[in-house]
């Protein structure tokens, strides 16, 4: 059993000031729980920590779970004078004072989306770090991309003309955010509206649009260090449980076999949804997890 789940937050990096979710196993809520095994759960577009909610305390029945909210995304705050530039090198120096500020050196991770060049980028950083790779629908191939939803991003990457980054402000619209939760979703009405809700309305934030569209821009760049993470999965060898929404037109099932091409150590489940496979197949994917984990004794 885990203890309610809490929420914190933390200043680092100059004065980011953090948001996230903790929780740890019942037993160990009224002591130390710096000597439980760490598992960090990282959010995508255009979500936060909210994702999490119903996951969290599946794992925090024997795990202490950190869920951070990525800057730019749900209740973390930066201050104007920062200055911060949003783009992933960012975002994953973000992440690693996070982890430094809470004495956190090693742990498993949990990608989805943006949370996963995130988390590789980390991983280059000190990948030693990094006890086990769950990734839902976080892709690290190009076989991954489905070409619908990227074909316009892939043409702003190459030209950034005011015309073709005028085509991908749609991205943060309410319909296109509604459409990453319901696509692919063995039953639509089954979704939560207050998820791509809350998504959108953080969305309409002053200024956050165009934050959006820099990420998405800078994107591309995670691309670019793709062979470099590729030789991380091969040098390294980290356990791997590539878990994807197999109906996702955003990142494809062809992204979770690629992983095997760099590491032996990876298993591949595909599950009956969509990009945001939580919403409709969190059972099953609790269960592989916690299965994943046992095997590698994380």
């Amino acid at each position: 059993m885990a203890a309610p789940t809490q929420v914190k937050t933390v200043t680092v990096d100059g004065g980011v000031e953090v948001f996230y979710r903790e929780a740890v196993p019942a037993s160990a809520s009224a002591a130390d729980p710096s000597a439980l095994p760490v598992v960090l759960l990282l959010h995508g577009f255009p979500a936060s920590s909210f994702q999490y909610r119903n996951l969290i305390p599946v794992l925090a029945a024997r795990y202490r779970v950190l869920a951070p909210d990525l800057p730019g995304y749900g209740f973390t705050a930066i201050p104007a004078a920062r200055a911060y530039e949003y783009t992933f090198a960012a975002l994953a120096d973000t992440v690693a004072a996070f982890l430094d500020a809470l004495a956190i050196t090693e742990f498993a991770v949990y990608v989805f989306d943006y949370g996963a060049p995130t988390a590789f980028r980390l991983a280059l950083q000190r990948p030693k770090a990094i006890k086990a790779i769950v990734s839902q629908n976080g892709n690290a191939y190009e076989d991954g991309f489905g070409e619908d939803f990227w074909a316009p991003v892939k043409k702003a990457w190459a030209d950034p003309s005011e015309e073709n980054l005028a085509a991908l402000e749609k991205v943060t619209s309410l319909e296109v955010t509604k459409w990453q939760y319901t696509n692919g979703a063995p039953d639509p009405s089954a979704v939560p509206p207050e998820t791509y809700h809350l998504d959108y309305y953080l969305m309409t934030r002053p200024g956050n649009a165009a934050i959006q569209l820099k990420l998405l821009l800078d994107y591309g760049t995670n691309v670019r260090l793709y062979p470099e993470f590729h030789k991380y999965f091969r040098e390294h060898q980290p356990p791997v449980l590539a878990v994807w929404g197999k109906n996702d037109a955003i990142f494809v099932p062809p992204g979770a076999e690629a992983f095997k091409r760099d590491n032996a150590n990876v298993t591949v489940k595909l599950v009956d949804a969509g990009h945001f496979a939580l919403e409709s197949a969190l059972e099953e994917i609790d269960k592989e997890i916690l299965n994943f984990f046992e095997k590698h004794g994380i």
